[in-house]
């Protein structure tokens, strides 16, 4: 191990250092010292990526694509992610060239996005339960969060959402995400018709995360930018619609005159995509629809199992319509906060989740499950907690 020099030893970015490291990540950490303990912690797909997309990914590089590409991403790429919105999500048709960038990851366009576009100070409307990354982005960016609590039915209102407003009429964005995660709420086309025409009449950037859009359960998806296209940045990738959560392809498309700015960010953040993971993503999105609604199937029959599991267990459970995330809430008669309750979970029972505490305002109480696993190891994990719960009711 290196020492330091003795000057240099609190040298550090201190906005940085006001945020924890991902918790979830730290707790799913923590419970992979536990033996034959079953994570149910992270939004990772359990699924391969389909072999038509490592393929394409293949051919790029024997095809020796190893140069810098334009920093907006390979043009073939571009117009495949306008084409998909329009026929897909009956989204405005994108520009190609200035309308739409590919990232690394939608987590980079999330950055590039709010780095782009808001400054130090800056007020940011973002409803919770909510991913933390969005509150530690913020956060790294000196921005003022504003948090937004949707509990007890962590939906989104435009009865919730109007005092929010009036009340912070100089805010800047506001950052929605649907289906949720960590809720798996979503919303059906008359809902976030509500939503738009409240945000209409207001002056403020509406990101709206979609990166679960294929994962919808009980209606169509029906996205932001369909029908407020002129304040919207969509943001959304390949990780989850097609388990290529290691190739870190995402994108965000919006009007010109907001995107140039987010492009310009990206650009200086990672200069641009790699080349055979975007020929991967060209590939997905022009022939691998099918697989994305193979994948859905398989995560609705997924839901409908751990579902029905917690609710025989006892547990309150917010119906997911979307993602593939259950958040339940920890029976009153149960005296634990949900950190310790997750931590007791993991070493008597031998199944790890998240605590919900670490989603923001209304998320404590809760629990956040993963369904993103095999059916087997979901089957068990529903065994092992109506066991754990049925020895704490009684």
């Amino acid at each position: 191990m290196q020492n330091v020099k003795p000057a240099l030893a609190e040298q550090h970015n201190t906005q940085l250092a006001k945020i924890l490291p991902s918790p979830i990540r730290v707790i799913d950490a923590e419970f992979s010292e536990i033996p034959n303990l079953i994570k149910l912690t992270l939004g990772e797909p359990d699924f391969a990526v389909p072999e038509h997309i490592k393929e394409a990914a293949k051919r790029d590089i024997d095809s020796d694509d190893s140069h810098y590409a334009a920093p907006a991403g390979h043009l073939e790429l571009r117009e495949a992610i306008s084409d998909y919105l329009v026929n897909r999500f009956d989204t405005p048709r994108y520009e190609p060239n200035g309308e739409v960038a590919v990232t690394v990851g939608a987590s980079e366009a999330l950055y590039a996005t709010m780095g782009g576009l808001f400054n130090p100070g800056d007020k940011i409307i973002i409803p919770t339960p909510s991913f933390p990354m969005y509150d530690a982005i913020a956060k790294i960016l000196s921005l003022e969060i504003i948090e937004l609590s949707t509990a007890p039915d962590y939906r989104l209102t435009p009865e919730k959402l109007a005092p929010v407003l009036e009340a912070n009429s100089d805010a800047k964005g506001i950052l929605l995400n649907y289906p949720s995660n960590p809720t798996g709420v979503t919303y059906d086309a008359a809902e976030v018709q509500a939503l738009a025409d409240l945000l209409g009449q207001h002056d403020l950037v509406v990101i709206s995360d979609e990166i679960y859009a294929e994962l919808v359960y009980d209606a169509p998806h029906t996205s932001m930018a369909k029908l407020l296209p002129e304040q919207t940045i969509l943001v959304s990738g390949l990780s989850k619609s097609h388990a290529m959560t290691g190739y870190r392809i995402g994108y965000v498309a919006g009007p010109q005159a907001l995107l140039q700015h987010v492009t310009k960010m990206h650009q200086f953040l990672v200069t641009t995509a790699p080349g055979p993971m975007m020929a991967a993503a060209i590939e997905a999105l022009k022939h691998g629809l099918q697989d994305a609604e193979e994948m859905r199937d398989a995560y609705q029959a997924r839901r409908d199992l751990v579902l029905t599991g917690l609710e025989a267990a006892g547990f309150e459970v917010a119906r997911p319509s979307g993602a593939f995330y259950i958040f339940a809430k920890i029976p009153a008669s149960i005296e634990m906060d949900d950190l310790a309750f997750v931590r007791d979970m993991a070493e008597k029972a031998l199944v790890g989740v998240a605590p919900g505490s670490i989603f923001g305002a209304g998320g404590e109480g809760n629990i956040r499950l993963s369904y993103a696993a095999s059916t087997e190891d979901l089957e068990e994990s529903v065994r092992r907690i109506q066991a754990y719960m049925a020895d704490k009711l009684n």
